[in-house]
């Protein structure tokens, strides 16, 4: 609502009506911030930004200001962030609610947002943005508000107004207003501790702090989780039995009441949480971090399965704070997450991962891990679950190992016996090497690999009628690319210097997902003929199996490929759809998603491999592009300019990408013998000339083939090196690749020698330090030398 006042109206009055109208209370609550409608310019308020001299602020008339007059107008000309602020903190206590107002609006490529900064007692900082929330974009104004509270710790807080990216900002009348503090919110006469128990853990619950402290009988150890969430107030609470609680709470927030329980197993150390909105309005729901983080001990890591895994040690300061959706191939693969100091730990497994993910973060220095609840179509929609596991021993292949059977139990799991049975050109996927190549007719290059030693490959680049036939006599796994998302609109064709030949014109613009404000949302882009960017639509994943059943077919009624690439359907998020006319949920679009790779593996019989990869789709593909290259540790833009080889290696992708103090094959050991993973297409093998030989002892390890990407010049000059890369790695990986990976382990405190085994009988050991290794091997000792293997059955 955009008010209008006369100009005859005293500022004050018409100011305390704003102010009584944004926070939902009555006018004669006081605004704490000075200076809020900048009658007094500048006065008050300070900025700064990353880039020197990229920020201005002053003070501007706007007549279509929410009052008519004077507003804050921030240039932004830089590519970095940037910030207005108080000049003073406001005094505040833990608990304490505090409602935010302003309003403003946003023009050009950046955004901005209004936030607080949070500080203890000794003014050091806490966080640097809190209770944030985007102003909108667009030259209309309008509202922001946000209630916020104050979490433990922290005695002071600083407005502020923060951006990135070159953009226009205005704002007026930022309001903060104080309401009560969330202790006297409590229901009287609640116990102060309940506790839960079975015969192997006990469990008790602080009504107080809504958090757990959990002991179990496998451990001595006692899992705290941090008494850090203020939002939550306890209404109500109930023990049912010895195993259960039930509790109702409010999110102060929001206004919004919730249903929560806690169950141990009959007999496991693992308990069930769940959460459920017990007034299913209309009103909107945004996110949720509940329940508290489990609080980290020095000396333990983090658990993450982002693409293959990590292990995050909680004290790493150079580790920076992420966000994982559980809900695609480009957050956490496998819906869980762990810590553990190398024996004990304890698991967290998403039931209902939809609408998840996590948060890493940091609290008192130490790295944890917060659980997410994301909105459904804006709702908060139905029950989520969360099931944590805690253990003496194990380990992160304990946790693996407890997720498998998870998903053997969901109906996630599926072998590639099993799926060669139905496909039976699986078969040819076992210590493939994968290739892309473009300038060689497919039949003459597979026949220069095979002379010179490659037997095995998955030829992913297509081909002409005839070169398919012949790759296939060859015994090659013919596979070419294709897409079911990304389509240009038509409109653009002129534009650009190429159209691409799968993109899908026919479904524009009715079959394109909508956002909620209508607008098209936007997906991959191409630059065009006058330099400027053109973004695809992305299509609706409902209509994608139907364009896949018209083009699929006829292609292999002319073409009889055995496999088939599908780009993007695994590493995009489930995505959500707005458009009236085919509305869908982050559920419906996985379940769109996956019929589409249904129907290419099932019926029609194609090995299939998607990008990234995430295991809601195990039952359904053979192969992952992307799974080996941990997504955020990618050389930049690896999505382009495939076929460019660097010979400097950035330091962020050493040290994490092809870092093994940090990697874990934690995909490997959950599902190892039911899908084949590679490299990225454009973090293949040959990428990096210095890192070749450390990609290819991962390979070995992880009992996964290579990656090569090269021209026909590449390969001439490279033939020795590529053939030795294969020749390391392939035979082996052609043994076990239908094998269950039982263990992973590190030999060395360095971690610099590690140990895979596999199911029948194959124990492979790879030194990636820089001096020679004195292995016990199953008859004799052994001396692996630098960056050298040692391969056993």
């Amino acid at each position: 609502m955009a008010l209008r006042y006369d100009k005859g109206m005293k500022r004050t009055a018409v100011f305390l009506l704003m102010l009584g109208i944004c926070c939902g209370m009555v006018s004669a609550q006081i605004n704490e911030i000075d200076n809020p409608s900048y009658e007094n310019g500048l006065t008050g308020w300070r900025t700064w930004n990353r880039t020197t001299d990229a920020v201005r602020a002053e003070v501007v008339q706007d007549p279509s200001a929410p009052d008519g007059s004077r507003v804050m107008e921030i240039r932004h000309t830089g590519d970095k962030d940037w910030s207005l602020q108080t000049n003073k903190r406001l005094a505040v206590k833990p608990g304490d609610i505090l409602d935010l107002s302003i309003w403003g609006h946003v023009q050009g490529a950046g955004y901005a947002m209004l936030c607080l900064s949070l500080w203890d007692k000794n003014n050091e900082n806490l966080a640097w943005v809190f209770g944030q929330t985007n102003l909108a974009k667009g030259t209309e104004w309008k509202q922001v508000q946000r209630r916020v509270v104050i979490p433990r710790d922290v005695a002071s807080v600083q407005p502020r107004v923060i951006g990135e990216g070159k953009a226009v900002v205005q704002i007026d009348l930022f309001s903060i207003c104080r309401a009560g503090n969330v202790s006297d919110l409590r229901a009287p006469g609640l116990p102060d501790v309940l506790t839960l128990t079975n015969p192997s853990m006990d469990l008790r619950f602080d009504t107080k702090t809504l958090s757990a402290q959990v002991r179990c009988s496998s451990s001595r150890k006692v899992w705290e989780q941090i008494p850090s969430l203020m939002e939550m107030v306890l209404k109500n609470i109930q023990k049912e039995d010895e195993r259960t609680l039930t509790m109702e709470l409010l999110d102060v927030t929001a206004d919004r009441k919730f249903r929560s329980t806690l169950q141990l197993d009959p007999d496991k150390a693992e308990y069930v949480f769940t959460l459920d909105a017990l007034d299913q309005t209309d009103a909107p729901f945004s996110k949720l971090n509940y329940p508290p983080a489990y609080r980290s001990q020095p000396g333990e890591y983090l658990i993450i399965p982002l693409n293959e895994g990590i292990s995050y040690p909680v004290e790493d300061e150079t580790i920076d704070p992420r966000y994982l959706i559980a809900y695609g191939g480009h957050g956490i693969c496998m819906a869980f997450w762990g810590a553990t100091d190398g024996q004990s730990g304890y698991s967290a497994i998403i039931e209902t991962p939809d609408d998840a993910g996590i948060h890493i973060d940091r609290y008192e220095k130490k790295l944890t891990v917060i659980p997410q609840w994301d909105p459904q179509l804006g709702k908060f929609g139905y029950e989520r679950r969360l099931r944590y596991s805690f253990f003496g021993t194990g380990g992160y292949v304990g946790m693996a190992k407890r997720y498998r059977q998870y998903a053997q139990a969901k109906g996630i799991f599926k072998t590639l016996r099993e799926k060669e049975k139905e496909v039976p050109a699986t078969a040819r996927l076992a210590g493939a090497v994968n290739v892309w190549n473009w300038d060689t007719a497919p039949s003459k290059m597979a026949e220069e690999m095979q002379a010179a030693g490659i037997e095995h490959i998955l030829w992913s680049s297509g081909g002409k009628a005839e070169e398919i036939k012949k790759l296939n006599e060859m015994g090659v796994l013919s596979s070419r690319y294709d897409i079911y998302q990304d389509i240009m609109d038509p409109a653009n064709r002129d534009k650009l210097d190429g159209w691409h030949p799968d993109w899908i014109d026919a479904a524009w613009p009715n079959e394109i997902i909508l956002e909620k404000d209508g607008s098209w949302r936007h997906g991959w882009g191409v630059k065009g003929k006058d330099g400027q960017w053109y973004d695809c639509g992305m299509i609706c994943d409902r209509f994608a199996p139907k364009y896949a059943a018209k083009k699929i077919p006829a292609e292999l009624a002319v073409k009889p490929y055995l496999a088939r690439f599908i780009d993007t359907t695994t590493a995009s998020p489930w995505q959500e759809c707005w458009n009236p006319d085919h509305p869908m949920t982050r559920t419906d679009s996985r379940e769109w998603k996956m019929k589409l790779l249904d129907y290419v593996s099932g019926d029609m019989k194609l090995v299939t491999g998607c990008e990234n990869g995430h295991d809601a789709s195990v039952p359904y593909l053979h192969y992952f592009e992307g799974m080996m290259s941990l997504v955020y540790y990618r050389f930049q833009d690896a999505g382009r300019n495939q076929l460019r080889v660097w010979e400097e290696v950035p330091e962020n992708l050493s040290k994490f990408q092809v870092g093994h103090n940090y990697r874990l094959p934690l995909w490997e050991l959950v599902f190892h013998d039911c899908t084949v993973s590679y490299w990225f297409w454009g973090d293949y093998n040959n990428k990096f000339p210095a890192l070749w030989d450390k990609r290819d002892l991962f390979n070995l390890l992880y009992g996964v083939p290579p990656m090569f990407m090269f021209t026909h010049d590449q390969w001439l000059a490279n033939k020795e090196r590529f053939v030795q890369s294969y020749q390391n790695t392939c035979p082996v990986i052609h043994e076990i690749a239908y094998e269950e990976m039982l263990d992973h382990r590190f030999l060395t405190p360095d971690r610099n020698v590690q140990q895979t085994r596999f199911a029948n009988g194959y124990t492979v050991v790879v030194n990636f330090g820089s001096e020679p290794y004195m292995y016990q091997g199953q008859k004799t000792k052994v001396t692996i030398p630098a960056m050298g293997f040692h391969v056993e059955k």
